[in-house]
């Protein structure tokens, strides 16, 4: 399977890869920011944006695959990595397999502890299942900062603060992508994340955090750190789950410094 994406800018490349929501246009609030430095190529997984679904099991594992397999493919062999929340853990497992150069992982999961992936499943599978019943009214009600706010307290501190043009095509994504639901079961019933020992990785690490991340809590990055220990890790000042979000600048500015 060839992953559909973007490429954007010019430059040393770097690859995005985005967690559960709209595919590559996740990313669309740093994108620019990125791509005046960088050639960014931003790809959709399998089941999101464009990309069809996995025929066989959808595990971290597979879908980390699909993304080495693009790399190969397109002859990016070393290059420089970020992702957000699920697909910064995948970023994590590329690096820890030894595939890429620079990695940065904004709020990645697989750290969580049992009780805390109870409460992830639990808390994240009825607001997927809330977006989807109000698919329709979805621009209406994120247009209103209300809307955003009571659609949207669970991923970003600030909701209201939010453009609708920014939160949309990923709240959309959470209800349209075919993949959700796989990927979600893969994050739930999945292993947690391994680590990678001291000197093994490829190039840097960076875990960026939000200090106010409901979804993958800040708790979680300790152990992050300690399963990457070659890891430097930023906090996002009243930030969420999505840096991307709620501080973009800050967001652009930490990948481009992470990576080469």
């Amino acid at each position: 399977m060839t992953l559909n994406h973007v490429r954007r800018g010019s430059g040393s490349p770097l690859l995005l890869v985005h967690g559960l929501g709209a595919g590559w246009r996740s990313w669309s609030p740093v994108l620019d920011a990125l791509a005046e430095s960088r050639e960014v190529i931003a790809v959709d997984l399998p089941g999101f944006g464009e990309t069809p679904p996995l025929t066989g099991e959808v595990s971290i594992a597979t879908l980390t695959d699909s993304v080495a397999d693009f790399i190969r493919e397109q002859g990016l062999d070393g290059v420089s990595t970020a992702g957000q929340s699920m697909g910064g853990r995948i970023v994590l497992e590329l690096a820890r397999r030894g595939i890429g150069g620079d990695t940065v992982a904004l709020d990645p999961g697989g750290f969580w502890s049992d009780r805390e992936l109870v409460v992830f499943g639990a808390t994240l599978r009825p607001s997927i299942a809330l977006v989807r019943a109000l698919r329709g009214r979805l621009p209406a009600l994120l247009a209103s900062p209300v809307g955003r706010t009571l659609l949207l307290a669970q991923l970003s501190p600030r909701p209201w603060a939010l453009s609708a043009e920014t939160v949309l095509p990923d709240v959309r994504g959470l209800a349209d992508s075919p993949g959700t639901g796989a990927a979600l079961d893969a994050l739930t019933n999945g292993p947690k994340q391994q680590g990678a020992p001291a000197g093994t990785v490829p190039g840097r690490v960076t875990i960026g955090w939000g200090r106010r991340d409901l979804v993958t809590v800040p708790r979680q990055a300790t152990r992050a750190q300690a399963l990457y220990p070659d890891a430097v890790l930023h906090w996002f000042e009243r930030c969420g789950h999505f840096p991307q979000w709620d501080a973009p600048e800050e967001a652009a500015r930490l990948i481009l410094d992470g990576t080469d």
